[in-house]
């Protein structure tokens, strides 16, 4: 990797400020001043240190987001703030977002580098499970339930995949959206547990709209088995656990997509 590159992605500034601080002597590649950006380094073995202090490198990284409503789940917006944005320092050159939320859509979105996992995990072929909570505009009916469980026609060549609902109570604590106080006045049969094993475009919203139905608040609350952690409020986030990123792979394990 070159080197510049290298202090870019760990956010010690932009292009020309990194460059700057490589030819000033500041950077040092183990224990020699460096004075050329270009300069070849490995990552995974080269001591690289900045006014003395060693920086620590890793390849992959991997965050949890509790998405707010109003932000984009895009790397780069030129009207909204993004997701990324809201990792702050964190918020690597080559970290992107994990699919997508609608913009008025909250809950759990991963943000990461790795690629291949983001892959697996997005793999229609793969069938990983995404599963929202969702305040709607009139009750369920038994035959809608059914018809969803079965797989509704949403304007395309198939119909959805057989999805999982469950009828449950309302918890402020659960959504935290700024429509609490229009959700809250709710009767439970209007909240559901939907759980897809699919992604396609507004799809909650479109299988909805299949059994004459609206939603009202949709909040995404787990994704192929991580589920969104309680504590984050509206536009946290934190860093998976070992134990959390090993849920996901094995989410997607496997060589062959089926």
């Amino acid at each position: 990797m070159r080197l510049d590159r290298f202090l870019g992605e760990l956010n010690l500034g932009t292009r020309s400020q990194v460059k700057g601080l490589i030819r000033r002597g500041a950077v040092t590649v183990n224990g020699i001043p460096a004075l050329n950006p270009d300069q070849r380094i490995d990552e995974a073995t080269d001591r690289v240190a900045l006014h003395g202090k060693e920086l620590q490198y890793r390849r992959f990284v991997y965050y949890m987001l509790n998405k707010p409503e109003g932000v984009v789940s895009a790397t780069r917006d030129n009207v909204s703030r993004t997701v990324v944005a809201l990792l702050g320092k964190d918020a690597r050159e080559d970290i992107f977002p994990v699919g997508r939320l609608d913009k008025d859509v909250t809950g759990l979105l991963l943000l990461t580098n790795d690629g291949e996992l983001a892959h697996r995990l997005l793999s229609p072929k793969r069938h990983v499970d995404k599963t929202y909570l969702a305040v709607l505009a009139h009750g369920l009916r038994q035959a809608d339930i059914r018809r969803l469980e079965s797989g509704v026609d949403i304007g395309e060549e198939r119909p959805t995949l057989p999805a999982r609902v469950e009828v449950v109570e309302y918890d402020d604590a659960v959504f935290q959206t700024d429509k609490v106080s229009e959700a809250r006045t709710v009767c439970p049969a209007r909240t559901i547990r939907l759980t897809l094993h699919e992604g396609k475009f507004h799809q909650v919203k479109r299988m909805l709209q299949a059994v004459d139905n609206e939603v009202v608040s949709l909040r995404r609350i787990a994704f192929g088995g991580l589920c969104l952690d309680p504590k984050l409020r509206p536009g946290e986030y934190r860093e998976l656990t070992g134990e959390e990123l090993k849920i996901l792979r094995t989410a997607t394990a496997g060589d062959t997509e089926v």
